[in-house]
């Protein structure tokens, strides 16, 4: 059994900022990928930003020079959201591209946290 398991979501002031984390944990040999990616009311769900596990980056147009995804290790990875907008709305998901200790790669998904900016 494998688990992304996030926390960090909440309500925030537009402006403001929120660091959200996903932990895997579970029958994990290696993680290539982790990343993030979010789903608002209504559209489909688009990458935020992926961190690769040599630490290439990459970022949704719309978040550049805001967010910042950085790898704590082999198993966790961070978003750091800073200048929050309404738009950012939306439940974020963490995603990864996992080995598991059967030597089988399965991309498997967290559960989802709530992200809110008013405005």
């Amino acid at each position: 059994q494998v688990q992304l398991v996030e926390s960090g979501g909440g309500l925030v002031q537009a402006g403001g900022s929120l660091r959200l984390s996903c932990e895997g944990s579970g029958s994990i040999f290696s993680i290539n990928v982790m990343g993030w990616y979010r789903q608002a009311p209504g559209k489909q769900r688009e990458l935020v930003a992926r961190i690769s596990s040599g630490g290439s980056t990459t970022y949704a147009d719309s978040v550049k020079g805001r967010f910042t995804i950085s790898r704590e290790n082999a198993k966790k990875v961070y978003l750091q959201m800073n200048s929050l907008e309404p738009e950012d709305t939306a439940v974020y998901y963490c995603n990864a591209l996992i080995t598991t200790t059967y030597m089988v790669d399965v991309n498997y998904w967290g559960q989802g946290t709530q992200v809110t900016v008013s405005s």
